[in-house]
């Protein structure tokens, strides 16, 4: 690849979660990097400062890519965005990877503009979509069956009023903005105490996670990594709540030869030749880290180094994913 000349970027809008951390864990940083959750473009700049040779940055949002145009270009030919999903990193990238790096937390810039219906404070549509493709969060809330809302509350927000809330939900259809379904679940819950969430953050994370399926996004993601990472490339994953962790820690885990003997939500499996071996422990933000983002304080850190096996294929039953069927949705 040819070099460029380097010219000096402006500041970064912001720093994103574990950069440091992240940096010291895949050190030396050398060759090509695939940043396959681009957002504001923080980590694919500190790959590029740390001495990544190039960083393919990767996003299905046209925004990231609107936002990168006034400082991309200073970085010449050793940064190339293309827009998609993780999930299908090895072939957007075109080459053996030395390195891949997955952010899975919202980006700031989606969760500010109302317009995008992520966020319970600003009245918005109902959109919730990373992209511009697919079901919005208003089809599901206005056309899925109550079961099938009530699953998707519980299993990937982790909600234990699910029910209660599915049934304001389908009592009150339409609901066509954020602020009025917020308001539906706050009135199915306890008035929060002073220090907690606001009452729809579960809702408003099991919506988006269905909307978008970032689970089966992440499985694909992670096995698309394992495709194509060279033997002694880096595959380093940043997650922002516990079942995004537990799905990448029971993946590394299983890819790595660790799956363990098993339970009833991740059965034993088959012993085969690792195709990764785990670099060090989880890691979280330190207090310096957390006095100035508070929003990393669930953010977890894992890493991992391809080996010269032959990819795979993670057994879902392993992964503890749940399958919810929306049956209802467009009736």
């Amino acid at each position: 690849m040819a070099a460029t000349a380097r010219a000096t970027p402006p500041e970064p809008p912001h720093i994103p979660v574990l950069l440091g951390p992240l940096l010291k864990a895949v050190a030396p940083v050398t060759g090509l990097w695939l940043d396959g959750t681009f957002g504001a473009g923080g980590y694919a700049r500190g790959l590029l400062e740390a001495g990544a040779t190039s960083v393919i940055g990767v996003d299905r949002d046209p925004l990231a890519f609107e936002l990168a145009a006034d400082w991309a270009g200073a970085y010449g030919d050793r940064l190339r965005l293309v827009p998609g999903t993780f999930s299908e990193l090895d072939h957007l990238a075109g080459a053996p990877l030395d390195g891949v790096v997955l952010d899975l937390g919202m980006s700031s810039m989606q969760i500010d503009t109302a317009e995008r219906g992520f966020s319970f404070q600003k009245d918005g549509p109902l959109d919730m979509r990373m992209g511009s493709e697919g079901p919005t969060a208003a089809d599901i809330v206005n056309h899925a069956t109550e079961a099938a809302l009530a699953d998707i509350l519980y299993h990937y927000g982790e909600e234990r009023a699910s029910r209660r809330i599915a049934r304001a939900i389908v009592a009150a259809r339409p609901i066509e903005t954020t602020l009025q379904l917020a308001a539906i679940v706050a009135r199915c819950l306890p008035r929060p105490k002073p220090g907690q969430s606001n009452p729809a953050t579960r809702s408003f994370q099991a919506l988006r996670i269905a909307v978008n399926d970032e689970f089966g996004q992440l499985v694909q993601g992670l096995e698309a990594a394992e495709r194509a990472l060279k033997p002694g490339g880096k595959l380093a994953v940043v997650s922002f709540h516990s079942m995004e962790d537990r799905v990448v820690k029971r993946f590394l885990q299983a890819r790595s030869g660790g799956g363990g003997g098993g339970s009833r939500y991740a059965p034993e499996q088959a012993a085969t030749a690792p195709a990764f071996t785990l670099v060090g422990k989880a890691t979280g933000p330190d207090a310096a880290e957390l006095a100035q983002n508070p929003r990393a304080r669930s953010a977890r850190l894992r890493v991992a180094m391809r080996t010269e096996a032959p990819a795979g294929r993670a057994e879902r039953s392993a992964l503890g994913l749940p399958e919810i069927a929306l049956k209802g949705l467009g009736e």
